[in-house]
């Protein structure tokens, strides 16, 4: 590998996808409609993480994990992500994705990319079919800002040469951490926070935002 010049955290729901995944799972689990309320209040900030969090995977009680493959399926990649990620990786920055999102899914993903570090929530399985419950450490905005600072002392980088990127308000501790932030198709109360703005869903928007790119 090369030598890593720099360090790119990226938020996966609403940010490196367009949907949020916990909302299609709603979806197949038939209380869409409750949860995408629930998510749209923790996004605005309007609702503690972890809690919102909670209430909405209790309401997936009984999904079979099966339903994975079938949401895997329908999610889309914000514009261009691929190519974006290659360049990155192309000048030695390490992308990496840290979600309060399902280790599942963003699993997934993060092999699909030629992605090695990511970091979600982990939903506790039974019998094939999701129990309701969470198992182990919350993926909360604090525990964002903890992994990429973890991640950043492993690789010996300056804050100067970390990146963040999110679109919701449990990723504002992340963003404010890291010594590029940018505000990625974001709600409003991460806008109010944060300078630097892409509100195109094209990741490609970022790249003249990074100014140790080669």
């Amino acid at each position: 590998m090369t030598q890593v010049k720099g360090l790119c955290v990226m938020d996966v729901d609403g940010t490196l996808i367009a949907e949020e995944v916990i909302d299609l799972l709603g979806r197949e689990a038939g209380c869409e409609g409750e949860i995408s309320k629930i998510t749209s209040q923790a996004m605005r900030g309007e609702m503690d993480f972890e809690r919102s969090l909670r209430e909405r995977v209790a309401l997936l009680k009984g999904l079979p994990i099966s339903v994975f493959d079938k949401v895997f399926k329908s999610i889309h990649l914000s514009q261009n992500a691929q190519e974006f990620i290659s360049i990155l990786q192309k000048n030695g920055i390490l992308v990496a994705l840290v979600s309060g999102g399902f280790s599942p899914i963003v699993e997934r993903l993060a092999k699909s990319l030629g992605i090695s570090y990511f970091s979600a929530n982990q939903l506790e399985v039974k019998d094939g079919f999701l129990t309701g419950q969470l198992v182990g450490e919350i993926v909360t905005g604090q525990v964002k800002k903890a992994t990429l600072e973890r991640w950043r002392k492993e690789l010996e980088l300056p804050k100067e040469r970390t990146i963040a990127i999110g679109d919701g308000a449990n990723d504002l501790l992340m963003l404010k951490s890291a010594g590029h932030a940018i505000a990625f198709c974001a709600k409003e109360i991460v806008k109010a926070e944060i300078a630097c703005h892409v509100n195109k869903r094209d990741l490609l928007e970022v790249l003249p935002l990074i100014d140790f790119l080669e």
